[in-house]
């Protein structure tokens, strides 16, 4: 069982990462995590199939339309668009999954809050895909005063384990 700051640091150190969940109605968390991997200088994909440009930048409306393969993918989406998701990573190839969760890695805590879903997870580790089930690349990547005030906060109270 590999620590989520091992699991962050094979993830970050990916460079072409499709951000699934982005939004042009309102800003997200997801639309955040975008910005923070591009500012990071990542090379970012946004996927949304309900819009055709995000940021000034395409919008795919889903993995395979990319027109080259991620090697990552960070998703802040509803757990049943989670699963077909991680699906499109199976068929991909794509090794490393992020299922963001504001509370942290403990299943079932957030269950109206979170893009985790159990069976999601799974898939991942019957594929040999590295998944981290929750929690947020805000609090890891330049975090800001809040997000490193909830990773303190979840690791505290063993919110921050995966199993």
């Amino acid at each position: 069982m590999k620590k989520i700051d091992e699991l962050v640091k094979g993830f970050l150190a990916q460079k072409k990462i499709a951000v699934v969940g982005v939004s042009d109605k309102r800003e997200t968390g997801c639309n955040l995590n975008y910005k923070k991997f591009k500012d990071a200088g990542y090379q970012v994909y946004a996927v949304n199939p309900r819009i055709s440009t995000y940021d000034g930048a395409p919008c795919y409306p889903d993995l395979k339309s990319i027109p080259e393969k991620p090697d990552a993918v960070f998703m802040l989406t509803n757990p049943k668009v989670t699963e077909e998701i991680v699906q499109q990573c199976v068929d991909l190839g794509i090794k490393h999954v992020w299922m963001h969760c504001m509370m942290g890695t403990k299943p079932g805590l957030a269950q109206s809050m979170t893009s985790v879903s159990q069976s999601a997870v799974e898939m991942c580790k019957a594929n040999g895909i590295e998944v981290i089930p929750g929690s947020c690349p805000n609090q890891f990547l330049d975090p800001d005063g809040g997000h490193k005030f909830m990773r303190g906060l979840w690791s505290l109270f063993g919110f921050m384990r995966v199993s």
